[in-house]
């Protein structure tokens, strides 16, 4: 019988998703493009060919060649050559170049002393990719030139000696898990858990401020099956379940795969990973709505917290530099742990007992919310304040009275009928 019962609330939830405008947004369009548009937007990875000025006030062979191999990185592009700070400063502050590479006037003396000189950098930090891009281009040419510097000091060396000494020991620099160290395959991860995260929350919440607004008018009657509050919650999961089943596959598999993404994990780790996260996230979305009392208010209460929940999974940021308070805030959220243990999954290629702690604290928060969204409903159906067993037995024992009523009238008009018809034969 409570099969049944859940698979008619089940059912009932999917009708209703399927009618709302409003959810259908939620649930289908918005985790349908905003994927696209984020992973477009990164989809360069990183910032090339950035435009700067320079300010040569050497004017040496060697500023030059200093200059010229900057515009030879693939980080940098010099567009004009200024003859003053000041024509620098004005061409970056009208946003025509983002940085200033000055070489000052005693560049070339003072390597010629045997001592060390300096380059100055300015750089736009609106945008630290500029910066980051402006300090690795300048940083790779000044130990390239270093080098060479050092093996013409170096005489009397055969040319592999001079490289062993330049370079006693060999490196190479690679990402791990990153080889193109772009911003793509570092935050996009991160955005895809809070689209399935947050348009859940979203569209949950807008059926749970229809049906509180449809409760308010008199309107909302609901059957039989909703007289247990696990068999509606576990209904309710089920539908939900059923169709982020279907959203998180082509936000979290086909998104990355279409726009060439690192993609390591393997499929059972994915699927025991994804499957409490969505679950936490249901009933989390159920706890919340709750307060929502219209379709608009839950707008205010959750859209504007996105970007917080970026800093707080620790994904931009170390959890280990965060004050306590907000460690303990971002508990609160499933997407903090989804997001780290996806990331590792997805980039990294964990496996379960990789990210085991993760996977438990999703588990924990799925019992917990459940509990949470049980101890409410049962709160709200014995203050009466939405329709639950009280409710259910009152509209039945209406329903009975008024049948009643109807079938006593009937029977009375079909004995009047009777005697009437009684009469005429008399006659």
């Amino acid at each position: 019988m409570w099969i049944k019962d859940l698979l008619d609330v089940s059912g009932k939830e999917l009708r209703k998703t399927v009618s709302d405008v409003g959810v259908l947004v939620f649930f289908i369009v918005v985790p349908l493009l905003y994927p696209l548009l984020y992973a477009y937007l990164y989809g360069r990875e990183v910032v090339r060919e950035v435009p700067v000025v320079a300010v040569d006030d050497c004017r040496s062979t060697t500023s030059r060649e200093f200059l010229r191999k900057s515009d030879a990185t693939p980080d940098l592009k010099i567009i004009s050559w200024c003859s003053d700070m000041e024509e620098a400063r004005n061409l970056v502050h009208n946003h025509k170049a983002y940085g200033i590479i000055q070489i000052p006037s005693e560049f070339e003396r003072t390597l010629a002393d045997g001592h060390q000189a300096t380059v100055n950098l300015y750089c736009d930090m609106s945008g630290l990719l500029y910066y980051k891009a402006l300090l690795s281009g300048c940083t790779m040419v000044s130990l390239d030139m270093n080098r060479d510097i050092q093996m013409v000091r170096l005489s009397g060396l055969s040319d592999r000696e001079k490289e062993v000494m330049t370079m006693p020991i060999e490196n190479e620099y690679v990402t791990m898990f990153n080889p193109a160290n772009g911003f793509q395959a570092f935050l996009i991860p991160a955005v895809l858990i809070l689209v399935l995260q947050q348009t859940l929350v979203l569209g949950v919440s807008m059926m749970a401020g229809t049906e509180h607004e449809r409760r308010r008018k008199g309107e909302l009657v609901l059957g039989d099956e909703y007289s247990n509050p696990i068999t509606v919650l576990a209904g309710k999961a089920l539908a939900y379940l059923l169709v982020y089943g279907f959203t998180a596959t082509y936000v979290l598999c086909l998104v990355p795969w279409f726009f060439h993404m690192p993609q390591l994990w393997q499929l059972p780790t994915l699927v025991a990973f994804i499957v409490p996260f969505l679950l936490a996230s249901i009933f989390f979305a159920i706890s919340i709505s709750f307060f929502v009392r219209d379709r608009e208010s839950c707008f205010l209460l959750f859209v504007f917290v996105s970007v917080p929940l970026i800093f707080l999974s620790g994904i931009s940021w170390p959890t280990s530099n965060m004050p306590a308070f907000w460690k303990i805030l971002a508990q609160i959220f499933p997407s903090t742990q989804a997001v780290n243990g996806f990331a590792r999954i997805n980039t990294a290629g964990a496996l379960l007992q990789d990210v085991r702690y993760e996977l438990i604290a999703l588990w924990i928060q799925t019992a917990v919310y459940f509990m949470t969204s049980l101890f409410i409903y049962e709160r709200l159906y014995r203050s009466d304040k939405m329709p639950g067993v009280e409710f259910v037995i009152a509209m039945r024992t209406l329903a009975r009275k008024n049948l009643r009523v109807a079938a006593r009238d009937l029977k009375t008009d079909i004995e009047e009928a009777a005697e009437m018809i009684h009469m005429r034969r008399k006659k």
